[in-house]
């Protein structure tokens, strides 16, 4: 075996703060050339506002990344447990939505 085939190793710590998670049930992803940006809130119905619970700021290339970890941890879900629905695949008005291209980003 060469050098090219091994993996190098992490060790991953997680804190007891981190550990608890942080519920969200809205993202709004946000984009440049350099950066992606994902804003994790939790909306409350009847409370007409919603603050930024986490803010994750990562490469384009570690947001494709992301999305291809998520995609198949959702393949082995929906084969585990079924398809995942989502209803009224229209405009949400709760959930993770994209912010329209034409904004500006701050």
């Amino acid at each position: 075996m060469n050098d090219n085939d091994t993996k190098q190793q992490i060790n991953i710590e997680l804190g007891e703060k981190e550990a608890e998670g942080i519920y969200s049930n809205l993202a709004i992803i946000t984009h440049s050339p350099a950066e992606f940006i994902i804003d994790f809130t939790r909306v409350v119905p009847g409370v007409p506002k919603a603050k930024v619970q986490s803010r994750i700021i990562t490469t384009p290339q570690h947001a494709k990344m992301l999305m291809k970890a998520l995609q198949d941890n959702i393949n082995k879900f929906e084969s585990r447990f079924g398809e995942i629905k989502i209803e009224g695949q229209g405009n949400p008005q709760f959930g993770f939505s994209n912010v329209n291209n034409d904004e500006k980003i701050n």
